[in-house]
């Protein structure tokens, strides 16, 4: 194990707060000491069912303390989503139920096991303990907290200067979340810089509950690919750790030059002087941007997938867009001969799209085309009918990345 001045450093890189730094370098000394691993926490709400870059770069930094020999636990809220987290938010969150709550944290430990090493990760739900809680428990906790308190909530004292309702269940959060920490008896917590209300609600019941007070690490929030709102699933600006390697590399590939220097401080493993040494590059113009962004997508995709996926990802990006070629594993789907189809019914019935508003849209936007040979013919009307002739064979493109060998037989 590192010696704990070096964990520190390591440690403190990327971060945006440490509550506090004495604190987090007496538990790493108590910890070298007595060679007891330290318990460090970081909850996911399975609120939708992928997680994505900017989960990442929490996940990292919990893979740097199991790295160092440090007990990670990668706790699913699979019974705070029944809440829903209310950071942020300027609107009470949509209850969802225990069945999408249930169905989306079933691959949540498979997507963090592409970062955290399975071996060393300690996987709970916090239903384990919350759900046991007696409502003579749930007074008792309230009464550990008052309202004057929530409110002190940026997002609560907004919404309440502004006579937008809170709902009282949210209030419950912070204390359920703080509970978790006692529950586990964490001795670091790490969340989003949204989160720092709630790390310290935890901070705040270890203490009544006689334990030693959890070090709270906050992280920048990761912007998505609009390079404004936080990266989230509902502004459909994100990367899944899911998502197919050909589809990180091509998003990747979008990102702005300024938000792919932040991608790149957030999420990649140079050293903070290779990192200086690439922003003067590419200040000077001794390596271009695009070149820049190639090697942070192959990076990406070697991190989720493999070395080998990713230099695959590459030369199939360089074909499709660069050169504009097709790529070799097109899918085919056998199409009977028929007259006037309706060309938005015949795209959704290739299962590209999931209804007819989207494949208007995407005809709208021009984002649907048919390509004969080399031909590549854009389709703009949405009302259009089209014949599907016995072997006339073509490619349908949807989007940057779909695509679909019609075969007419």
């Amino acid at each position: 194990m590192l010696k704990p001045e070096a964990q520190l450093k390591e440690l403190l890189k990327g971060v945006s707060q440490v509550i506090s730094e004495d604190n987090l370098l007496k538990k790493l000394v108590k910890s070298y000491d007595e060679k007891k691993p330290l318990i460090i926490k970081a909850g996911f709400d399975p609120s939708r069912p992928d997680l994505h870059l900017g989960h990442a770069v929490l996940l990292n930094k919990l893979k740097q303390f199991q790295n160092f020999g440090h007990k990670v636990i990668f706790l699913v809220g699979d019974f705070t989503s029944l809440i829903g987290d209310p950071s942020g938010r300027d609107e009470t969150r949509p209850l969802i139920t225990e069945k999408e709550i249930k169905q989306n944290a079933k691959t949540y430990a498979t997507q963090a096991f592409k970062i955290l090493d399975k071996s060393k990760t300690d996987l709970k739900y916090n239903s384990q303990w919350l759900s046991k809680l007696s409502f003579q428990d749930i007074l008792k906790l309230q009464s550990h907290y008052t309202v004057a308190r929530m409110l002190e909530r940026d997002d609560f004292q907004k919404r309440f200067s502004s006579n937008q309702s809170i709902s009282l269940h949210e209030f419950m959060y912070p204390l359920v979340q703080g509970y978790d920490s006692v529950a586990i008896k964490a001795d670091v917590e790490l969340g989003g810089t949204d989160q720092i209300f709630n790390l310290l609600v935890g901070r705040h019941l270890q203490k009544i509950f006689k334990q030693e007070p959890q070090v709270v690490i906050s992280l920048p929030l990761l912007e998505g690919l609009d390079g404004v709102k936080k990266m989230s699933k509902s502004y459909d600006n994100y990367i899944a750790l899911e998502d197919k390697a050909i589809d990180i590399f091509g998003k990747t590939m979008r990102l702005s030059d300024k938000l792919m220097i932040r991608y790149y401080e957030l999420l990649s493993d140079l050293t903070t002087k290779d990192l200086e040494s690439l922003k003067q590059d590419l200040s000077s113009g001794k390596k271009h941007p695009k070149n820049a962004k190639l090697d942070l997508a192959q990076f990406f995709v070697s991190c989720f997938y493999s070395k080998k996926e990713a230099e695959k990802s590459r030369l199939e990006f360089d074909k499709i867009f660069a050169k504009k070629l097709l790529p070799d594993d097109i899918l085919e789907k056998l199409y009977k001969p028929a007259n006037n189809l309706l060309v938005v019914d015949f795209i959704v019935s290739t299962k590209l799209v999931d209804s007819k508003s989207e494949a208007r849209r995407l005809i709208e936007g021009g984002g649907v085309s048919f390509i004969v040979g080399e031909d590549t013919n854009k389709i703009t009307d949405a009302k259009m009918q089209i014949n599907l002739i016995s072997g006339k064979n073509f490619v349908l493109k949807i989007g940057k990345r779909k695509f679909l060998s019609i075969k007419v037989s």
